[in-house]
């Protein structure tokens, strides 16, 4: 079994603004990617064993709201396939009603946090209702880390060391750093080697392989490859060219003097039980 911990589901047209939009346009250097989410394409491009992690995302800052009502509608498209995550944007009003409603009636059974996209640090203590609650309800939580396109959004907020706070309160919640943090490859490392249950994926990283080969560079020499799950970042990338990327990561090397990345590490990776990590087994 593939599973992949980062996936999304939206209308692009319609839940997000024009000025992200615009802002998208800078994405991947020169590339303008279609970020139209179809369900057969994602499956037409992954193996037939494949699972899934679906969510949106809301960020009133930075113009995304896609409603957790329309992520669970396409999630019941192949429940078989895939599980839903709530999205919560916790400097609006009404944020902690949003969460009960997705867990007790969706039964959405994760949390998507976009900080740096709303504004937040997730380890506010304002914010320790939603951890609780998650901890509670045994609610994985995903956030993004890491860099982005979007000019409002507060590149502070998106730390990898934030976590660290939150779960030396929470050892018992499972928590994912998306996209490794990169930039800052190193700090979300540091955090993931602290904590049992804090995780990275490794989603939209494969089109930079010299940064990806670095940033596992560094993890293979922390020793903790056990701590990332495979991601896609799907529609930006997909299960195929990201199993590829990794695989192919080697390749930049093999005629140099320059150290390799552990080739039985890299299958580990792709082959992860994320649902038995993250406690999201049927």
């Amino acid at each position: 079994m593939v599973v992949d911990v980062h996936t999304h589901a939206w209308d692009y047209q319609n839940h997000f603004t024009a000025a992200f939009r615009k802002d998208a346009l800078r994405a991947r250097a020169g590339v303008e990617v279609d970020l139209s989410v179809r369900l057969d394409d994602y499956l037409a491009n992954a193996p037939a064993d494949i699972r899934a992690l679906v969510f949106g995302g809301k960020a009133k800052l930075s113009g995304v709201w896609i409603p957790d009502d329309y992520v669970a509608a396409f999630v019941a498209q192949r429940p078989d396939i895939l599980i839903g995550f709530m999205s919560l944007d916790p400097t609006q009003p009404g944020w902690e009603d949003e969460m009960r409603y997705g867990c007790e009636e969706l039964k959405l059974r994760g949390i998507k946090l976009l900080p740096m996209y709303a504004g937040f640090r997730p380890n506010d203590r304002s914010l320790d209702p939603l951890w609780e609650y998650a901890n509670k309800h045994r609610l994985p939580v995903l956030l993004h880390a890491g860099t982005t396109f979007v000019s409002q959004a507060v590149l502070e907020c998106t730390l990898p060391r934030h976590i660290d706070d939150v779960a030396i309160r929470f050892p018992e919640l499972r928590i994912i750093l998306a996209h490794l943090g990169h930039p800052y490859e190193g700090e979300c490392i540091a955090v993931i080697r602290k904590h049992e249950h804090v995780y990275a994926d490794v989603s939209a990283l494969y089109y930079r392989p010299w940064q990806l080969f670095h940033s596992l560079m560094l993890v293979q020499e922390y020793g903790v490859w056990h701590k990332l799950l495979l991601g896609t970042d799907y529609p930006f990338t997909t299960v195929n060219g990201t199993m590829a990327g990794l695989r192919g990561l080697n390749d930049m090397v093999r005629s140099t003097s320059l150290p390799r990345l552990n080739e039985e590490a890299i299958e580990g990776l792709i082959r992860r039980d994320a649902l038995r990590l993250l406690a999201l087994e049927p």
